[in-house]
């Protein structure tokens, strides 16, 4: 009997997350993602792509660690579009030569990829090198190296956040998860509830890094030691080749691990969340009442003609947002 109620009590699972984007927000649901953007007109733009995860399909896929891996994927790709779509109703007289836009986008991306290998695997390892005569002691190496990659990751945020326009992006983040905490708490959704709410939010993206961060250091500091152990000695060049293709795998390792955290809230598991939660003190802002009206129209598009079946309930939520 006792097993019963324990079972009637606990609230059902839903996958909902989401990203912000420029002057919008896209929030993904079961089976498809809706995005809704402020165009410069004033009025909210929607556009809602029906999708299904490639770990639904696949054996593999659907495992710990690798699902992670598909899933990251997944949202990075998703990621990608939704804001390139968002640019394309925000700032339309820069992205009216589609051919220039791409070329744009192409050199973007592989700037970006450059500066973040740089400034997160290259440098922290270069001066851990240079500063420290530790390359021998892998646990010790990969720890201080870590905490000059976190130190750059928080700076990084520091820095980017002063930007005007990146400081309404992440307004729109905190609109993302005050309305993803107003749908999970079965209260009536409107923008009165949502700004109750607040803007940290324990499966945000930012806590999922700050955690991928962490275990770096130990999943790089075992691989390190194995390599020695083989060959006698490791260079910069030799952990730069074996620690980059890891990436994935350790952010596989922390997808679980922040799916763990968000549902436990025993001492360990609240000790992991809080750096996460106090990140987003840089990654989120408080949104205006637009924002969250947009944040709101993006949940509801997302949810489609299936939104009266969900609203009004609680729920224990598992997606990244």
């Amino acid at each position: 009997m006792r097993r019963l109620l324990l079972i009637l009590s606990m609230k059902p699972n839903i996958l909902v997350g989401g990203q912000a984007v420029i002057e919008g927000v896209m929030m993904r649901v079961p089976g498809a993602y809706a995005t809704a953007v402020r165009s410069p007109d004033g009025n909210i733009k929607i556009k809602r792509e029906k999708f299904s995860s490639i770990t639904r399909h696949s054996i593999i896929l659907s495992k710990p660690i690798f699902r992670g891996i598909a899933s990251l994927y997944e949202a990075m790709k998703m990621g990608m579009s939704t804001l390139q779509w968002s640019a394309d109703i925000s700032y339309p007289e820069e992205t009216n030569d589609g051919t220039l836009s791409k070329v744009m986008d192409f050199f973007t991306t592989i700037f970006s990829i450059i500066l973040a290998v740089s400034l997160f695997m290259i440098l922290p390892m270069w001066l851990t090198t240079t500063l420290l005569s530790i390359e021998k002691e892998a646990l010790w190496f990969n720890l201080f190296s870590g905490v000059f990659r976190i130190v750059f990751f928080i700076m990084y945020l520091f820095l980017i956040s002063r930007i005007k326009d990146i400081n309404r992006l992440f307004q729109y983040h905190g609109a993302e998860h005050k309305v993803v905490y107003n749908f999970e708490s079965g209260q009536n959704i409107s923008v009165k509830d949502a700004q109750s709410f607040p803007t940290q939010h324990p499966r945000c993206g930012t806590s999922f890094m700050f955690i991928v961060l962490l275990l770096a250091i130990f999943v790089f500091a075992i691989v390190d030691t194995i390599i020695m152990y083989y060959i006698g000695s490791i260079s910069l060049s030799i952990r730069l080749l074996t620690h980059l293709p890891l990436i994935p795998l350790v952010s596989g390792i922390g997808y679980e691990l922040i799916k763990i955290t968000s549902k436990n809230n025993i001492l360990i598991f609240r000790m992991l969340k809080a750096p996460g939660i106090l990140l987003q003190n840089i990654t989120t802002k408080q949104p205006d009442d637009e924002m969250v009206e947009v944040s709101i129209a993006a949940l509801e598009n997302a949810f489609g003609e299936e939104y009266e079946n969900y609203r009004g309930k609680k729920y224990t939520a598992e997606a990244i947002g």
